[in-house]
């Protein structure tokens, strides 16, 4: 690899104390190396905080991820933009909130929009691969996989690995489900729709399944194929620092993984997460449309009323499949530190939003709750004197591709909006007041300070949590008189006006709409929700 300065001379207006951090982190990069660091980009598919040093559950076995902890700065209190893929992929690569782009959820859309959105401005890695970096990507890295953008990804990557082939005998487990890189579904398929019926149809993401290897095209599952493609490309000789994407697909619905991994949690011992039997009470009726899910009689309905021990099942094997793609992380690790660039490749991982496993009696990402908003962040810096640390204030996603350019020097780029880390992984606990704005499709917002969420929705309701109290966002304090003053800050935060759901000219209703009027209008919103 060829050297170049060490990222020291920043060519552009920071503020003295921002200088200073910068300065210091150079110093120690340029102590262990002359050459420009490469990246080594990690996303995990809807993984919350479900991991060993997080503790969002108390069983979770992740040793990987662990020990990536202990060589990095963790940031316990992170969160996306917005809770689903396509909208938080595309935000984080772009550096742009949705409430700016319109951008939230339709890929089409944003094909359609795109230079109309970003003009001049360009996605993470075609910044990274113009300013000299050899660029490459393997699994989900957009919400398509290595691009959402057919005719742009060869201005984003210079090398992609293949997509996953899923023959047509295990393709008809999925029974219509969409993108073979979620691939395989169960043996006998999902068993809500075995339960309840072909018409369950958007049930048949909410399953799990123990694999055989005969159950997984030539035996493999995709997030292996994508560890090996990644553990080949540590192994060659690259002339140019490079920036490698690794997007790993699991633990994404549905909920298989190869049998051994739902062998190392016991069923009767799982611990269930805390879900209070009034907990939708103090719930506007908007927030009670999100958690109410696609699934006809309601997603939660369906769980429980499956079985008496489906609940209990589904959180297992979503623990399972978090053990299975820890391990795949574990073998990319393990050929980074095997291999020449071990001490010149920043690392960092992340997912794109959380995922409820019952909370607010919801079971999916898609919501302005803390379980769907809060992702695992972690930046290993070779010479970081602060890793193996961690970091409780509030950061988003947004920041990620700013904080790269400081670490790898780069120049900056006038359109982000989220703010560089870089003064955070040296004194991982500095003050640090911005909050993170996070939506929910149009005109549903939320503000997470380092202690409160606040909740707008866009027929004005509102929800409030304070999380020194009320970790679990039980109890709505948004009428609590005690808390004016607060809330009031927090609602300052919210855009003056949120862009249009992009390729319109007008907000249209939508199915949130459309079911809390029906729910109005005949008196009929689901028991289990009031």
């Amino acid at each position: 690899m060829s050297a170049v300065p060490c990222p020291m001379k920043i060519k552009y207006p920071l503020s003295a104390i921002v200088l200073i951090y910068l300065s210091t982190f150079a110093s120690e990069m340029c102590a262990t190396s002359t050459a420009q660091p490469n990246v080594l980009f990690i996303s995990i598919d809807d993984l919350n905080d479900w991991t060993g040093t997080q503790g969002g559950h108390p069983q979770a076995i992740t040793p990987h991820m662990d020990r990536l902890a202990s060589q990095s700065v963790q940031f316990d209190n992170a969160h996306c933009a917005q809770a689903v893929c396509t909208a938080s992929r595309n935000s984080l690569l772009s550096g742009l909130h949705p409430t700016t782009t319109g951008w939230y959820g339709s890929t089409s859309a944003m094909r359609r929009s795109y230079d109309e959105v970003m003009g001049e401005h360009t996605m993470l890695p075609q910044y990274f691969k113009d300013n000299g970096y050899k660029t490459m990507a393997v699994g989900k890295i957009f919400h398509s996989g290595v691009s959402d953008y057919k005719e742009r990804t060869s201005a984003f990557w210079d090398q992609t690995g293949e997509e996953y082939k899923v023959p047509k005998e295990l393709k008809a487990r999925g029974e219509g489900y969409g993108g073979t890189k979620f691939y395989p579904f169960p043996r006998e398929g999902s068993q809500i729709i075995d339960r309840y019926g072909p018409d369950f149809d958007d049930g048949n993401s909410l399953c799990w399944g123990a694999l055989e290897r005969g159950d997984m095209p030539d035996g493999k599952m995709f997030d292996e194929l994508i560890a090996e493609w990644a553990v080949e490309r540590l192994d060659e000789d690259h002339d140019k620092p490079f920036f490698l994407a690794v997007g790993f697909v699991r633990p994404h619905v549905p909920y298989t993984a190869p049998k051994e991994y739902f062998d190392w949690y016991n069923m009767d011992d799982i611990v269930m997460p805390e879900v209070p039997d009034d907990e939708m009470t103090d719930i506007p009726i908007m927030g009670k449309s999100i958690a109410y899910g696609t699934i006809k009689t309601g997603d939660h309905y369906a769980v429980v009323n499956l079985s008496d021990t489906y609940w209990r099942e589904m959180v297992l094997a979503y623990l399972a499949c978090v053990s299975f793609v820890d391990d795949q992380l574990g073998k990319v690790l393990l050929a980074l530190e095997n291999s020449q660039y071990a001490d010149n490749t920043i690392v960092v991982l992340w997912s794109d939003h959380g995922q409820h496993m019952g909370e607010k009696k919801h079971w999916r990402k898609q919501s302005l709750w803390e379980e769907s908003t809060q992702v695992p962040l972690f930046f290993g810096v070779p010479g970081m004197k602060a890793n193996g640390k961690q970091s409780d204030r509030v950061v988003s996603l947004l920041d990620v591709y700013p904080t790269l350019l400081d670490l790898c020097g780069l120049p900056p780029v006038e359109k982000l909006e989220g703010q560089s880390l870089v003064p955070l992984l040296e004194i991982p606990n500095r003050k640090w007041d911005k909050p993170v704005l996070n939506s929910w499709y149009y005109g549903n917002r939320a503000v997470r300070s380092e202690r409160y969420r606040y909740i707008q929705y866009r027929d004005g309701s509102e929800e409030f949590y304070d999380h020194a109290s009320d970790p679990g966002e039980f109890t709505n304090l948004a009428e609590n008189p005690e808390y004016v003053d607060i809330i009031a800050k927090h609602r300052a935060w919210l855009p003056k006006e949120d862009a249009l759901p992009a390729g319109t000219t007008e907000w249209k209703p939508d199915r949130l709409d459309r079911r809390v009027w029906n729910w109005l209008e005949k008196d009929s919103i689901p028991e289990w929700l009031k």
